[in-house]
């Protein structure tokens, strides 16, 4: 049998289970515990040994962007929703609130997000999530530039990086009045000043 004909096979049922298993059990743990929690205590509670896990999952990013994944659909529905407005500001200020939402997901997620967007390494497995967000931003950054609402200089990747703040910063408890303000303080950084004031 050659090399091909391998790639070609569908994983064993086995395997299957097993990545299935622990995508579920690494989802729970991640709601639970943060995205710091023990790979370890992930492969035993999904009845795997730690090998299998590694063998799935080489890095914990790795992991973390299979467990993204699977929870995408949500960021999807509310792109969806998004893309119905008619307002282009509108639509980037609701993009970002999107944004912020996904990064909050597990404690400690915005950390490893950040750092896969500067270091740009296409080794990690989170720079291509990264990155495809990053272009989504770039587009409403741009719809909204062409209508006069956005600073020419602003990038999709600021954005991406403010979004991503804001989601650390509610993660360490701050309520939600002072979020509130650092939005404003954001959006007025980015915005075009209105000339008809």
């Amino acid at each position: 049998m050659s090399a091909g004909e391998l790639r070609g096979r569908k994983p064993r049922a086995d395997v299957q289970r097993n990545r299935a298993a622990l995508l579920e059990t690494a989802q729970r743990h991640f709601l639970q515990h943060g995205v710091g929690t023990s790979l370890e205590a992930v492969a035993k509670e999904a009845g795997v040994g730690p090998g299998t896990l590694y063998r799935h999952f080489p890095t914990r990013e790795a992991l973390l962007a299979a467990v993204l994944q699977t929870r995408s659909e949500e960021l999807v529905a509310r792109l969806a929703d998004i893309e119905q407005l008619d307002d282009p500001a509108e639509a980037l200020e609701q993009w970002l609130r999107a944004m912020e939402d996904y990064f909050s997901a597990f404690s400690g997620l915005p950390d490893p997000l950040m750092a896969a967007a500067r270091a740009q390494e296409p080794d990690n497995p989170l720079t291509i999530p990264c990155d495809i967000l990053i272009s989504a931003t770039d587009r409403y950054v741009r719809a909204a530039q062409l209508a006069g609402r956005v600073r020419a200089s602003v990038r999709g990747h600021d954005l991406f990086l403010a979004a991503c703040s804001i989601a650390w910063i509610k993660g360490t408890g701050t309520e939600e009045e002072p979020l509130d303000r650092l939005r404003t303080l954001i959006a007025s950084g980015y915005r075009e000043r209105d000339t008809q004031a």
